[in-house]
């Protein structure tokens, strides 16, 4: 029985060998096999990939050169609505300008027609003066023969005649003057 056992033992070492053999070669074939297949797909998809980049770089460039010309666009309408804020606001302070100086000149439109209408009647009334005052002297130079004379020191000499029925040709004189004050001398 030893025996058996033994050449048992021998015969079991003898198959795993054989199997190792050839399970491991039939194992390493079908391992290069993948390897190979593997390899060869890789290298495949690799070179198809490789077709398909090339022809997606001009595509590539063409999204980058886009991209790039929408940066300027967004860069240059930046620009222009900043421009455009900056005209708003010197045409919102012009406009105020012009508003306050058209408010200006209607004031003084106004306060130059109160004026006229004050120089209006002051006209009106030294009008009415000198008409006045024309007739008074009218009236003296013919009932009283007065004469007005400026003299020297800016002084106004008033002559009378005719106040002496007995003598209508004496004369009788008053001078007159305004002194620093205002007043009459």
């Amino acid at each position: 029985a030893e025996d058996e056992v033994a050449l048992f033992e021998r015969d079991m070492k003898e198959f795993w060998i054989q199997f190792k053999i050839s399970y491991g070669t039939e194992q390493n074939n079908q391992t290069s096999a993948l390897r190979d297949l593997c390899k060869e797909t890789l290298e495949a998809l690799s070179e198809k990939w490789s077709k398909k980049l090339k022809e997606e770089d001009p595509m590539i460039d063409k999204i980058h050169e886009y991209n790039n010309e929408i940066l300027q666009q967004s860069k240059y309408v930046a620009e222009k609505e900043e421009q455009l804020l900056e005209i708003k606001s010197k045409l919102n302070q012009e406009e105020e300008q012009q508003k306050n100086l058209t408010d200006s000149i209607q004031e003084l439109k106004e306060e130059l027609m109160k004026k006229m209408e004050i120089k209006s009647s002051k006209n009106k009334a030294a009008k009415e003066k000198v008409e006045q005052v024309s007739k008074i002297k009218t009236l003296f130079q013919e009932h009283l023969a007065l004469e007005m004379r400026r003299i020297p020191d800016e002084q106004l000499q008033f002559i009378f005649r005719h106040i002496d029925h007995k003598d209508p040709d004496k004369p009788y004189m008053c001078t007159l003057s305004i002194n620093e004050q205002g007043d009459y001398e």
